[in-house]
């Protein structure tokens, strides 16, 4: 059965990388592409903006036509898309390229998700949960170094071509491995729901990524965000009218998934900044080059790997309320830790807070999956896996947009935008932001997943 979650791992790992291995090798690209490398970061938003739109839909495919062939057919898209970017030659084909690749990565790691829960009991959620986590984990981490040496040592289209070998492995893995997830029968297909989740998850993701990575003028990334969280209300609207929405709002009443799925996306948008202030950081505060830096921050995926050796434990040991209060409450504390990195600091040091950073972000996310995928029905599973996605790529978004916005309004006052101090800030608002998902998991049941986590109290409340 452990072969399941690895080769679901396989797309996840191939998904969460690709999102950030373009981000070293946009320079290289635009020039031979002839365009700016600002221009270029379309590319990056295109990618994000198909996510947007698709995601919500993927629990109705999945049970419409089988949740692995939807799966394997995912892949393929996202592999044939990963062809015509290494094959574009103009910013237009490239963009179109990267949206293609967003259809197949919109359905990959939440159709994945259901494909677990509809497998595992519950007793064996976690330890599946792990095992698939853990790739797409590091896969960020990996995307920097691994894009900065394909493209210095071999050109920029081998960070394309490395998801062809990968993702017919998944494939072919998939078909040999994977169980066959029986269809549902499933209402007719809600158009406007489609539409307004669609345009709000799209506009809300590609507004907030103009406004931190501006291709475009900011004042478009505010209308556009403006219209997402517009159609997010008329969509709120629309589901409480409607027996069947795409995406139900009254999964948020389930105490437990509601409260863990809040809590998660708000510790998100803290350490979603991360990978964006960390490597600027190293490299315009410490001189450090793309490819040292890349290197410094993969030391968090050594912590993101530690942590599959611990949680099952630590969850029988605490639960998952006290387990996530402390994830959260370290993760916080870690974030404060890099408001002292200044010039002379020991690399050692370095390591060792980002491996920690790396540790409990890996285990509350691993240990929020657990609990919010073993709270809900059966039957709610496609519904919960698609709006557990939704969340966390806007809240994602959300994370980088914070980090740009921080450095762009302390810039205001100091004068320089990307000075050391601006940092400082950035990682301490993060850090607050961090710990208000500390009470927010305080609030679950303390008798939360006991199901998954093997945890007895004697006395509950």
């Amino acid at each position: 059965m452990n072969s399941i979650p690895l080769i679901i791992a396989f797309a996840f790992f191939m998904e969460m990388m690709d999102s950030t291995v373009i981000a070293t090798s946009l320079p290289v690209i635009a020039e031979d592409l002839g365009t700016s490398p600002i221009a270029l970061k379309l590319a990056l938003t295109s990618y994000l903006v198909a996510l947007g739109i698709f995601i919500p839909v993927s629990g109705w495919v999945a049970d419409k036509f089988g949740a692995k062939r939807v799966f394997r057919w995912a892949i393929v898209v996202f592999v044939i898309g990963s062809v015509a970017c290494a094959f574009s030659n103009s910013l237009l084909t490239f963009v179109l390229s990267r949206f293609l690749q967003g259809m197949g990565g919109s359905m990959m790691v939440p159709v994945g998700r259901l494909i677990l829960v509809r497998t595992f009991q519950k007793k064996d959620l976690v330890h599946a949960m792990t095992l698939m986590t853990i790739p797409g984990l590091i896969g960020p981490m990996a995307g920097p170094p691994l894009g900065g040496f394909l493209t210095t040592y071999l050109s920029w289209h081998w960070i394309f071509i490395i998801n062809v070998p990968i993702g017919f492995a998944g494939i072919w893995l998939c078909g040999i491995y994977l169980p066959e997830i029986p269809r549902r029968e499933t209402s007719k297909l809600d158009w406007t729901g489609f539409l307004l989740t669609g345009t709000a998850a799209a506009g809300i993701v590609f507004g907030l990524s103009v406004i931190s990575l501006p291709a475009l003028p900011p004042a478009v990334g505010l209308a556009t965000t403006i219209i997402g969280f517009a159609a997010l209300l008329a969509y709120l609207v629309h589901a409480r009218r409607r027996a069947n929405p795409i995406l139900d709002p009254a999964l948020l009443r389930n105490r437990a998934f509601g409260l863990t799925l809040l809590g998660t996306n708000i510790f998100r948008i803290s350490s979603g900044s991360m990978p964006f202030l960390m490597p600027l950081m190293l490299q315009t505060s410490f001189g450090y080059n793309a490819f040292q830096s890349g290197l410094i921050t993969f030391t968090g995926a050594f912590g993101a790997i530690s942590m599959k050796f611990i949680v099952k434990r630590a969850l029988a040991a605490v639960g998952f309320r006290m387990a996530l209060v402390i994830a959260s409450l370290g993760g916080a504390l870690l974030s404060f830790a890099m408001v002292g990195f200044v010039p002379g600091t020991p690399v050692w040091i370095f390591v060792l807070v980002l491996y920690g950073a790396g540790l409990t972000r890996s285990f509350l996310f691993t240990s929020s999956n657990g609990l919010a995928f073993t709270s809900i029905e059966e039957n709610e599973a496609s519904q919960a896996t698609a709006l557990s996605s939704v969340f966390q790529q806007v809240s994602l978004a959300l994370g980088v947009a914070l980090a740009g916005f921080v450095l762009e309004a302390t810039g205001w006052v100091t004068g320089d935008t990307l000075g050391l101090v601006n940092f400082h800030i950035a990682f301490a608002v993060t850090a607050v932001l961090a710990l208000v998902s500390v009470p927010i998991f305080a609030f679950l049941p303390a008798s939360a997943g006991q199901e998954a986590s093997g945890h007895r109290l004697r006395d509950l409340p």
